[in-house]
Formats: structure tokens, sequence, C-alpha cells
């Protein structure tokens, strides 16, 4: 049910969002101070790529402070209108009865788009 899922999702509008992470990846990791968030924006698109079959995960083995740290200024600079774009789209999607589960996954998104730092993408 995974694979079909994911290819539902990546027709109709998985493989853009995807795009999109991967530029932001890319424009952030031109800087070095940007390298770290560069890296948690591949993060997001690799989950929003392939949704459907993984879940987020605490990493156990995090640096607390850092990725505290990290996860506040991630907030501030750009996962905020991040997390508000996957809530509003969820949102959309649970209008319908099909949308739900693509809700779900945008859901999904928001919640890695708040604290990246110190989580993990693992399949089920």
């Amino acid at each position: 049910m995974s694979t079909l899922g994911n290819i539902i999702w990546i027709v109709f509008g998985g493989i853009l969002i995807a795009i999109e992470y991967v530029v932001a990846s890319i424009t952030l990791m031109i800087t070095i101070i940007g390298i770290p968030f560069g890296l948690q924006s591949l993060k997001l698109a690799e989950l929003a790529l392939f949704p459907f079959g993984r879940k987020i995960v605490h990493n156990t083995t995090s640096s607390g402070c850092i990725s505290t740290l990290m996860n506040i200024i991630w907030f501030f600079v750009g996962g905020l209108p991040i997390a508000l774009t996957h809530l509003v789209f969820g949102l959309l999607f649970y209008i319908t009865i099909i949308g739900i589960p693509f809700g779900n996954q945008h859901f999904k998104l928001m919640k890695l788009a708040f604290v990246p730092f110190g989580k993990r993408i693992e399949k089920i």
C-alpha cells in the first residue's frame, strides 16, 4: 500500500515539494554557516519524496543542547513558514475523504519542519 501511496504522492506534487527542498538545501549549503540547515532541508526532501511507509523518530544519540539551539534558529528562520504551508495543505486534503492519507503525510512533514535537528527518518 505504501508503494501505491508514494506513486500517487509523487505524481500529484510530491516531486515538486522534494525539488523545492533540494534547491533550498543547495542554496543554504553555499554558505558555510548554512550547511547544517541545508542537511536538514535534504532530510525534508527525502521525506517529501517518499512519505508513505516512513516515520520520524527521535535520535537518541543527538547532542541535546546543540540540536535544541539549532531547532530554535531553524524555527524562526524558516521552519515556521514551512510548517504552516504543510498545515494548510494538510487541512485542504482533509476536506475530502480520499485526501486524508495525503493530509496525514503533510502533517508528518509539518512535524519534521518544526524541529528537524535530533530527528531521523526510518522505514516502518
